[in-house]
């Protein structure tokens, strides 16, 4: 049997369940300022920059490519070749703040964007306006390099988000005839069909979204093709390299002849270390644990873990930032993670956390992957947006000097302070649709087990056996690791309709038999107690090894669970074999990784070493950037009055001295919001 005839008598993997977006709502004394600005700020921000409206932003003429397409303007194409993505992951995170509240304005600028999509669909199916206005006749000659199975992809995952909010059956057809068509030109080689694979990931875990609101296997088929093809022999992108005449788009990355670019070096299963674009690889991780799932392919499964424990134990940062080299945004080698001329795309680490939640659904028990998807989220997303929701960071560097930035072209990629927007635009946009969503990876069930991965304070519904359970997670524990859970009511479903004495009566009394299973995060080390209705809970309550404790028991109206995890500053270590953080501390404390910045520590952070014995004072700011805990720690700064500035560059008779002084931290994710100056996030240390 090929692979796709292996995989598919295989039987479906068993996983949790996220809960319907439209059955959580966030209310959190941390997060909630972030959901508020992508809904008031960041969505219309970006509606008006996809429409040129932003003054001193570089134009985006997204939503005039479309216009011209659909035959509305006169006009030719502008930006890049993926330009159309940007639309399509504006509409993804309508979709999601619609499935959470009403919103008659924003409802109606979706419908408008997808009534110009529909427009501008041709009567194929086919949808990319790269293709139909700067390169008609040349659709599927430059895979590799071109985006249109990416840009599809986003389509797709658009119209779910948006079709699953509102119930539009219009853009859910957009995508579904664009789908089809897609199917028509693809596949198997006896069928005359094109057995080709897009150079960036993303159709495939969108096909996957496609058939789980659908049913239609072949859109399921169709995703598991596209995995099942990349990296075989003779090679695809060779061939398509010839039929063009070796022809490029991106002549400065060679991606036509380096195949590990795109992860198209090997097939998927053979592939055991992180390779390439840091994006694709994430996205096409993300969507080989979708087919997994789907199929019961354990081979894919097992290929997910290999390129999981590579990524989280050999090649990401600190702070869930992955892709640390400039040149193709890509993975190097093992440990090679520099801190000041990483990379680190906020839409990797975007990518990571789409792929880490993933498996947490498959292995729910693994707090391995909340844990990794909890540091991405805290530190590089949150860090890849400031405070007033128009500025973004594409790159996400560990360590800044700005005249470096200024003058030294190897950082010429690193930039101090957040951009307005950019040509290349998929980080704002992905940020917004990340956020939209948050809701979605709070909770997972499975049977009758409420798994929670991320203690993020609100309200929640979950329907079991014909009850509502609405369960309220009242949480402090970004800043002090505090947590209750309260049972507020259980009813029938059915009882909806009956007086409202007796329904009262019906919920105090109503019960229900379920385990709530909780993540211990790997930062409290095991120190954490946990209450239920002011009882302790003892250690063998829990699953030990698992990183979860499960409290199994039945459930009645105004059952309190309260968490305290430990929140001790951590002194943080790179492995031995990373080059630039030996002999380097970082500081955590919760989920948020700390740095310095110029503004509480002066200039030439790299001067200050934080002294062996010293110990860390906590104080929460409540005025500072929105109010944060900031960090104080001994230190000693590093130099010598007699190194002047006019003195030898390099001399025998020198002497360092050390000053006594107090080092400020504040969390990674809050830098560079108050004015360009030196940042770093690991600091040399005594010990």
């Amino acid at each position: 049997m090929n692979q796709m005839e292996n995989a598919s008598s295989g039987a479906r993997l068993k996983r949790s369940q996220p809960l319907p977006l439209r059955s959580v709502h966030i209310e959190d004394r941390f997060w909630s300022d972030y959901i508020r600005l992508v809904r008031d700020v960041v969505v219309p921000y970006q509606w008006e920059a996809l429409n040129d409206r932003v003054p001193g932003a570089e134009p985006s003429h997204a939503i005039r490519n479309l216009r011209i397409a659909a035959g509305d303007e006169e006009g030719s194409f502008y930006g890049m070749v993926f330009q159309d993505s940007d639309v399509s992951k504006w509409l993804e995170a309508a979709g999601y703040l619609l499935a959470t509240e009403d919103d008659p304005a924003l409802a109606l600028i979706a419908e408008e964007v997808i009534d110009l999509l529909a427009r501008a669909q041709q009567p194929d199916g086919y949808l990319n306006t790269y293709f139909t206005l700067k390169e008609p006749g040349k659709r599927w000659t430059n895979l590799n390099e071109c985006h249109e199975l990416y840009c599809a992809g986003h389509l797709i995952e658009a119209a779910v988000s948006y079709y699953t909010a509102t119930g539009n059956a219009v853009v859910l057809g957009i995508a579904r005839r664009f789908a089809d068509y897609i199917a028509t030109v693809f596949g198997p080689e006896d069928a005359g069909k094109l057995q080709g694979y897009d150079g960036h990931q993303e159709i495939e875990l969108a096909l996957v979204k496609l058939y789980r609101v659908t049913g239609d296997k072949k859109y399921l088929s169709l995703s598991q093709f596209f995995l099942d093809q990349r990296g075989t022999q003779p090679h695809f992108y060779k061939q398509e390299w010839d039929r063009r005449g070796g022809s490029v788009h991106f002549p400065g990355l060679l991606m036509s002849q380096n195949y590990a670019y795109s992860q198209a070096h090997l097939p998927v299963r053979e592939q055991n270390t992180a390779e390439g674009h840091a994006v694709r690889l994430v996205y096409m991780s993300a969507g080989m644990a979708d087919v997994a799932a789907e199929t019961g392919d354990a081979e894919l499964l097992a290929a997910c873990r290999k390129l999981w424990r590579n990524i989280v134990t050999k090649r990401m940062y600190i702070t869930g930032g992955i892709g640390s080299m400039t040149h193709g945004e890509s993975f190097t080698f093992d440990y090679d993670l520099p801190s000041d001329t990483v990379y680190a795309e906020t839409c990797a680490s975007i990518g990571l956390i789409f792929f880490a939640w993933r498996m947490l659904q498959y292995e729910p028990v693994s707090s391995e992957y909340a844990d990794v998807l909890e540091r991405a989220l805290y530190n590089t997303v949150v860090s890849g947006m400031s405070r007033d929701g128009r500025h973004f960071f594409y790159v996400n560097p560990l360590e800044v000097h700005p005249a470096s930035c200024a003058h030294n072209h190897n950082y010429k990629h690193v930039k101090p302070e957040r951009q307005g927007w950019f040509g290349c635009a998929c980080c704002p946009p992905n940020i917004a649709r990340l956020l939209a969503s948050l809701g979605q990876y709070i909770y997972t069930v499975q049977d009758r087990t409420l798994y929670t991965h991320l203690y993020i304070g609100g309200q929640m519904d979950w329907e079991l056996d014909g009850q509502r359970v609405h369960i309220v997670q009242e949480s402090d524990y970004a800043w002090n690791g505090k947590v209750a859970m309260k049972v507020e009511q259980i009813e029938r479903i059915e009882q909806s309709g009956h007086s409202e004495q007796n329904e009262h009566t019906e919920q105090n009394d109503a019960q229900a038999e379920f385990t709530l299973s909780l993540r211990i995060p790997s930062w409290c080390g095991g120190r954490y107690h946990i209450q239920v209705n002011g009882s302790a809970v003892t250690a063998n309550e829990g699953t030990p090894g698992s990183g979860y404790v499960d409290l199994k028991r039945i459930w009645q109206a105004g059952d309190v669970v309260n968490i305290a995890f430990e929140m001790p500053v951590l002194r943080m270590k790179g492995h031995p074999l990373i080059r630039d953080t030996i002999g380097k501390t970082a500081l955590q404390r919760g989920p948020f990784v700390y740095c310095m910045e110029e503004a509480d520590n002066g200039a030439n952070l790299h001067q200050i070493m934080l002294t062996s014995e010293g110990e860390t004072d906590v104080r929460f700011d409540p005025g500072l950037l929105g109010g944060l805990s900031v960090i104080t720690a001994a230190a000693e700064r590093v130099g010598s009055a007699d190194w002047q500035e006019d003195a030898p560059l390099y001399t025998s008779e020198g002497s360092w001295a050390r000053s006594p002084m107090t080092a400020t931290f504040i969390p990674y994710y809050a830098w560079a919001n108050r004015g360009v100056g030196e940042m770093a996030v690991w600091v040399r240390d005594s010990v």
